[in-house]
């Protein structure tokens, strides 16, 4: 079978196409038939060593997919082979086939297609852990978020609307921030053109935001801690623009929680909560209260411009790859 396999350090250009062994379904596994994985920014990292996860090389990129069961391990119940699964997979899912855990496949219902299911696990699951689970997100409540029009910042924004929250969508270019209107933010902020701080202080009445939900780090976490409302919760999602180091004192001063979204590590740790979860993001995508974005579906082995993209920062939402 085909497989997009990285060496590890190289990024794109350590991509390549190539034939390996089909995979088996080991004791309490199913094998899936791959027909839609979605990228995401983390795969720009782990295929140049930069991300927290190292995996073996050569790997595959990937961390979700949708696809149909091939076969089934010893001991497997409650799936069958031809049904419609997805799953989070942490990487590996660029190729035609992979075998994962039974407790991983998640069935999709009938009105949901593949390409949306695969979008679901990381960047809205994240979205769904991180407001409800982490934040304890209340209906009314402001949300800032930050990076706004990435895939996990619109997922954020969807996410946060579906839950009864106000939200403040901040990115770097009036064309994003058109993206970020588009998929339900009430308010938008450039902040590369203007004062962070002062637009969330200005949109809040000088209050603040009761979230603020951060995906790029960098320069932008500082003066969006500083308009973190009292007893707030900032929600430290990723580190797109670089790890920041805010001083600590702001937490005391605002009588606020910094708290740490680590989604991979909440699946493995929680895969039931994980599960409930995914039911829910499937729910709103069946009844039509939630569409995921996709930016582009590509062939399998488009993967390199596909994660160049991504990293040249020239997607809105997310690239699916279809093996």
């Amino acid at each position: 079978m085909r497989a997009m396999l990285s060496d590890g350090v190289s990024g794109t250009a350590g991509l390549a196409l190539n034939d390996i062994a089909p995979p088996l379904a080991g004791p309490g596994e199913v094998v899936l038939s791959v027909r839609a994985v979605a990228l995401n920014f983390f795969d720009t990292l782990i295929t140049r060593g930069k991300y927290q996860e190292k995996p073996t090389a050569p790997f595959s990129p990937g961390g979700e997919v949708a696809g149909v069961v091939a076969a089934l391990g010893d001991g497997v119940t409650g799936l069958a082979v031809g049904q419609r699964v997805m799953a989070y997979v942490r990487h590996g899912g660029c190729r035609e086939a992979l075998a994962v855990s039974a407790e991983a496949a998640i069935p999709i219902p009938d009105g949901v297609s593949d390409e949306a299911a695969a979008c679901l696990s990381i960047t809205y699951g994240t979205a769904i852990h991180a407001l409800s689970d982490r934040a304890a997100l209340k209906p009314g409540e402001t949300v800032a978020v930050l990076g706004a029009s990435s895939g996990a910042g619109l997922a954020a924004i969807e996410v946060a609307k579906l839950m009864g929250a106000r939200v403040i969508a901040a990115a770097s270019s009036p064309e994003r921030l058109a993206a970020c209107r588009a998929h339900g933010a009430d308010e938008a902020i450039d902040y590369e053109a203007e004062d962070l701080k002062a637009a969330l202080k200005a949109l809040t009445g000088g209050r603040g935001a009761d979230v603020i939900y951060d995906c790029v780090g960098g320069k932008h976490a500082e003066p969006a801690l500083r308009a973190c409302a009292w007893e707030g919760r900032y929600l430290v999602v990723g580190f797109a623009a670089g790890v920041p180091n805010p001083p600590f004192n702001l937490l005391l001063l605002k009588g606020c929680a910094a708290l740490g979204v680590f989604f991979g590590e909440f699946v493995a740790r929680a895969p039931l909560r994980h599960r409930a979860n995914m039911a829910l993001a499937l729910g709103w995508v069946e009844s039509g209260a939630l569409r995921p974005h996709i930016h582009s579906v590509m062939p399998l082995e488009d993967a390199a411009t596909a994660i160049g993209m991504l990293e040249d920062r020239a997607v809105s939402g997310k690239i699916v790859l279809k093996p």
